[in-house]
């Protein structure tokens, strides 16, 4: 028989994952800035929770790298290092480019079964307008490539570093112009990978991740300045 727990003893764990996923659209968001500090007891009053939720979310949110805790002086969202984001993307760059040789090297059929799901996705499926499954269904492009070559470390850092860039990566899909661009450039990488052309397939991997990397830039500083420009209520 098994004992169920009294709801009180499962609420904090989910008030916490509440004020997490909050605070987390909050700083993607950027109503929250980089660089903004508060209190614990601040973000409890506004969520109209106790303490105790608001700072494993918060533990939670600095595992992750989106803020810092200060002694004494609570909590601020992370400042906008674009040098650390350039420095995870290179990585990127260097694992899927390592994982799309080690697909080119495959037998063609085995290759294709493992990419399968992808080139109905990408090359014969509808095209999706929605700028957010887009993103979704770019960043599982990629993981999945990576996972498809058949290394778990691999797959595993591309994994934690995939997470980490999402706050700007999914900003590229605000625009229809980058939408059709993406559906382009993955059915191109695919086409390549198919027909084992390493060098032409890593090198248009290597420019679509590098034109990803500056749009999202670009929008990241403007939504920056518009966000800075908004009257505080």
């Amino acid at each position: 028989m098994t004992t169920r727990l009294p709801r009180n003893k499962a609420r904090p764990e989910a008030l916490a994952e509440r004020v997490y996923q909050t605070l987390k659209n909050d700083i993607f968001e950027f109503r929250l800035m980089p660089g903004d500090r508060f209190s614990e007891s601040e973000i409890a009053e506004r969520m109209a929770v106790s303490r105790t939720p608001v700072r494993q979310a918060l533990f939670w949110l600095e595992r992750e790298g989106y803020v810092d805790v200060w002694f004494r002086s609570g909590w601020q969202v992370k400042t906008f290092d674009f040098a650390y984001f350039e420095e995870l993307y290179d990585l990127r760059t260097v694992l899927e480019c390592e994982a799309v040789k080690r697909l080119c090297e495959l037998p063609s059929a085995q290759c294709a079964a493992r990419l399968r799901e992808l080139y109905q996705f990408w090359c014969e499926a509808a095209r999706l307008d929605d700028g957010k499954k887009v993103s979704q269904h770019d960043e599982a492009f990629h993981m999945t490539l990576v996972a498809a070559a058949g290394n778990s470390e691999i797959a595993r850092i591309h994994a934690e570093l995939t997470e980490k860039i999402r706050i700007i990566r999914r900003l590229d899909f605000t625009r229809e112009d980058r939408i059709a661009a993406t559906y382009r450039e993955h059915a191109q990488i695919l086409q390549a990978i198919f027909l084992q052309q390493t060098g032409k397939a890593q090198q248009m991997l290597s420019e679509h991740i590098a034109a990803s990397k500056a749009e999202v830039r670009k929008i990241t500083i403007h939504m920056l300045q518009q966000a800075r420009l908004q009257p505080i209520e």
